[in-house]
């Protein structure tokens, strides 16, 4: 109340050397104003200016090395993605396949991927790309065929024309153990089911691998194997030292981890789509398959033993 009496004294101070007819004025004007102001409604927003979206592009192709024009691809559509982007530029420069080329937004930056769409890195109506040879290229299933077809090949080489690889005398001084054949069938059985699983399991990626990856899978795949078929084939190879009890332990574990890496490899392959996780699978019913509450990747688990089961017949 104090305070009240005091803004009302403040008021009767400012006003009281002006005549009563200018007050009665400057109350009129400040009542008709503030009328104004409230039959005006809510201030107006400013409307933002709708662009005209653009329909095609142009696509300006340079070397990402000396940033030269190589082509200009005119009318691509904004649903066009990038490898439609490189379909055309296949057309305009047929010595450069698709899978072979490679495309940036700027120099050192990262490649586009092919599912990306021109509208969304787009900036104008006209968008500069840098193309970048990424060499002979091959796909993902021939890498994968080629890398486990070897394996399969050179190990029947070393078990059924030992004779051309080893000593004549003593292939027949030494008669094979009974855990060669079985090494024999151990690893075809792997190897077949790497080339089943590649054919009719796998969802292998559409795109390509250089072939220097290819070169390195295979040496790493095929020195392997013709390193352990070599001593497991020769004349003078013995049997483990714990005798039929560690080769029937062996045997029985190794395919106990081959059907456990296929059930791995059945499940990631095929998702369930329900729940929260719908990109990593759970287990089930399968009791292969238990094997998600310990580790992300079971499929290397089961790998791993079983190249240690390799080395424990060796």
């Amino acid at each position: 109340m104090f305070k009240r009496h005091k803004s009302q004294e403040r008021k009767r101070e400012l006003f009281q050397g002006l005549p009563q007819s200018t007050l009665k004025n400057s109350m009129r004007n400040f009542h008709s104003l503030s009328q104004l102001v409230l039959s005006a409604g809510p201030l107006r927003t400013t409307r933002a200016v709708k662009l005209s979206k653009t329909t095609h592009f142009e696509i300006e192709i340079l070397d990402a090395h000396t940033r030269k024009q190589i082509c200009i691809l005119d009318k691509v559509t904004q649903t066009s993605t990038i490898h439609d982007v490189k379909q055309k530029f296949h057309k305009a420069c047929p010595k450069w396949h698709p899978s072979r080329v490679g495309l940036q937004l700027e120099y050192g930056g990262h490649f586009l991927k092919d599912y990306i769409t021109i509208q969304s890195v787009a900036a104008s109506s006209i968008v500069t790309l840098y193309f970048t040879d990424l060499g002979r290229q091959v796909s993902w299933t021939t890498v994968f065929l080629t890398e486990y077809t070897g394996p399969l090949l050179i190990y029947l080489l070393f078990y059924l024309r030992s004779s051309y690889i080893y000593d004549v005398k003593e292939c027949s001084q030494h008669p094979r153990h009974p855990v060669v054949h079985l090494a024999c069938f151990c690893h075809c059985i792997h190897y077949i089911r790497h080339l089943l699983e590649t054919l009719f399991v796998h969802k292998v990626s559409t795109g390509h691998s250089p072939t220097k990856n290819l070169i390195k899978g295979c040496a790493f795949y095929w020195g392997f194997t013709s390193w352990i078929a070599y001593y497991i084939n020769h004349p003078r190879y013995t049997p483990p030292s714990f005798g039929n009890r560690q080769i029937t332990v062996s045997a029985i574990s190794f395919l106990i981890c081959e059907a456990g890496n296929h059930f791995i490899n059945t499940v990631l392959a095929h998702p369930n789509h329900t729940g929260s996780n719908a990109c990593f699978p759970s287990p089930n019913y399968n009791p292969f398959t238990w094997l998600f509450f310990l580790v992300s990747c079971p499929n290397y688990t089961y790998e791993l033993i079983v190249v240690t089961l390799y080395g424990f017949h060796m």
